[in-house]
């Protein structure tokens, strides 16, 4: 005859092996390798950026530029997420970091993202380093 203990140990040693996991963020069935709290934290260290750095300044005070302010820092905060979902895994991996640090990692690749991004766009659009990139509809359109 069994233990009575022996179903509830058995029960606490399944969940004590069963890890934590992340669900995945999937588009059309499609696994796009995005960590749903990678991309949080990215947000986060984006929306600190915008807010505290003033990262994306506002152009104007009329309605239209604070509507086009607006959508430009949303832009930027979907952009910095989706960095900081992609590259923060990848940058623990070449640092060899622990794996509780990775979210902290994802706030800071979020945050810095918007520094990295525009000084790739620069380079990639051939504009000098110094000047800021080209915007349609701009001030002087």
């Amino acid at each position: 005859m069994p233990e009575p203990t022996t179903a509830s140990t058995a029960a606490v040693a399944t969940l004590a092996s069963a890890g934590v996991t992340v669900p995945v963020i999937t588009a059309w069935g499609i696994s796009l390798g995005l960590r749903a709290d990678l991309l949080i934290a990215g947000f986060a260290g984006s929306l600190v950026a915008i807010v505290l750095l003033n990262s994306v300044p506002s152009s104007g005070d009329t309605w239209q530029e604070l509507v086009r302010t607006t959508l430009r820092r949303m832009m930027v905060a979907v952009a910095s997420s989706l960095t900081a979902g992609y590259l923060t895994p990848l940058a623990m991996l070449v640092a060899a970091m622990p794996e509780p640090l990775i979210l902290g990692s994802a706030f800071a690749v979020g945050g810095g993202a918007q520094q990295v991004l525009m000084f790739m766009i620069r380079r990639f659009s051939g504009a000098p380093p110094g000047s800021p990139p080209a915007m349609e509809g701009g001030a002087g359109a």
